[in-house]
């Protein structure tokens, strides 16, 4: 899917694709190059989160961008997602080091458990939401919880994203790992020096995405499905 998306936003980005332009069908695209649908589809998602693309139903998808801005992730842009992250969950981590409950810790270590093992994708993003949820819930604030339910799907978009297109998941097991560990000793600032770098690694990861220059050409024959 990266080496198909590599070659669709380089194609933008070049002007092969001038805004206003219609790509084109997906039976087209999947036939020049080589791949499969659901390929393809995972692509057009990404190029549609990258802002570069909008998608009419019956239409098409068509051009709207040729360079990627800030990302958008349901309802929410990614610098206003993180914006509001770093002011609630770092906080939230420091309160749920604080007053968090037995029972907390339980779920907490039991969730982090099964992420590391999961090895597929769709499971693993789900439990990353309920893993910030959580992390709110052993807050014992409900406002916070309340708070996070209400961004989680947006949550559940970017995880997706980035772990599609920046290979996050087993460092953000890590970071994850270090937040529950921070939370188990009771420590308030290293909870929330653990969010703090769990977040600032999402926001590096996010930025390289944008800001690479993805214009590599596919090798002959097509990138690989």
């Amino acid at each position: 899917m990266e080496a198909v998306l590599t070659h669709l936003r380089g194609a933008i980005e070049r002007g092969e694709y001038a805004i206003g332009d219609k790509l084109p069908s997906e039976a087209e695209l999947c036939r020049s190059l080589e791949i499969s649908r659901p390929v393809l589809r995972e692509a057009l998602r990404a190029l549609q989160t990258m802002g570069l693309t909008v998608s009419k139903t019956g239409k098409g998808t068509f051009v709207v961008a040729n360079t990627v801005e800030d990302p958008t992730f349901g309802d929410y842009a990614a610098s206003d997602l993180l914006e509001v992250r770093r002011h609630v969950e770092i906080p939230v981590a420091g309160y749920a080091a604080i007053r968090r409950t037995p029972e907390n810790l339980d779920h907490l270590a039991h969730l982090l458990d099964r992420m590391e093992r999961e090895t597929d994708t769709t499971a693993w993003v789900a439990m990353d939401t309920l893993f910030h949820i959580a992390v709110a819930e052993a807050s014992r604030n409900p406002v916070f919880r309340r708070v996070i339910e209400e961004i989680r799907d947006a949550l559940a978009r970017q995880s997706a994203f980035l772990n599609e297109l920046g290979g996050r998941r087993e460092q953000s097991n890590r970071e994850h790992r270090a937040i529950v560990e921070a939370l188990i000793d009771g420590s308030e600032h290293d909870a929330v020096e653990a969010m703090s770098h769990h977040l600032d690694r999402v926001e590096n990861t996010l930025t390289d995405i944008v800001r690479s220059a993805r214009t590599d050409t596919p090798t002959e024959g097509g990138p690989e499905a």
